[in-house]
């Protein structure tokens, strides 16, 4: 017991000396979202594809997110906040593919990786708050009370962070992103390239109208990028029925 509480006390401090090394956080990564159609609060970049569905065109500093869905698209946000200079830390998600990450533009020398961050996960995120733009923290399958997620929203918005949590139940965010695998392409003759994933996205937050659209990651430009789906012109944002939603 007393070397796993000394392991857990280790970890956090190690964790609290590299946020204290994370150079002054903010200015080229929140750049990087346009302010069209109306004021946005500050928020930091996304894939292009996916501007549009956001009500701040952006993941927006200080709030909390919950996603469910495919990783890719995990590995596609971390890309787009560490290539315009943010920094991010991914904690609880050992099987997200950094290598995707990689070749969509993610800064490995701005990404933190808690692999297992042991019994309380919540504990690392908070550390994480203290120095980072983003922090992806996946809850393996946690109920958080609503007691600890009040305490993890205010961390965030006291340090200008956003904390976006996946893989359990999580009350009170700002912001729902669902997304589900719709199809594959580039496997056909035998080939065995996959050269396309398109994934249906939706997104409800508290004082917008639900969207929804069609991303598609492919290859563009020698590098893989996020794009509307080309092959399906129902990209555009689309209204959802607010009944069509279930509550995390």
């Amino acid at each position: 017991m007393g070397s796993a509480a000394e392991a857990k006390r280790e970890q956090l401090a190690e964790l609290r000396r590299r946020m204290a090394a994370v150079p002054a956080r903010g200015a080229e990564a929140s750049a990087q979202v346009p302010v069209t159609g109306g004021p946005r609060r500050e928020a930091l970049p996304v894939p292009a594809a996916l501007e549009n569905l956001l009500p701040d065109g952006g993941l927006v500093k200080g709030s909390v997110v919950v996603y469910n869905g495919a990783g890719s698209l995990i590995a596609g946000l971390l890309a787009a906040v560490t290539s315009a200079g943010g920094h991010a830390a991914v904690v609880g998600l050992p099987r997200l593919g950094l290598l995707a990450a990689v070749e969509m533009g993610a800064r490995l020398d701005r990404l933190a990786v808690v692999s297992d961050p042991g019994p309380d996960p919540l504990e690392v995120a908070s550390v994480l708050l203290d120095g980072l733009d983003l922090v992806v923290l996946g809850l393996n399958g946690l109920s958080v009370p609503m007691s600890r997620t009040r305490v993890l929203a205010a961390r965030a918005r006291g340090k200008n962070s956003t904390l976006m949590v996946t893989n359990g139940s999580w009350s009170g965010s700002a912001l729902h992103i669902d997304t589900r695998v719709a199809g594959y392409s580039g496997l056909g003759r035998g080939c065995g390239r996959l050269r396309t994933v398109r994934l249906d996205v939706s997104v409800r937050g508290r004082s917008a109208q639900p969207r929804s659209g069609h991303l598609a990651l492919s290859p563009t430009d020698g590098r893989v990028e996020w794009i509307s789906d080309p092959d399906r012109p129902t990209a555009a944002v689309q209204p959802l029925r607010p009944a069509r939603h279930a509550a995390s």
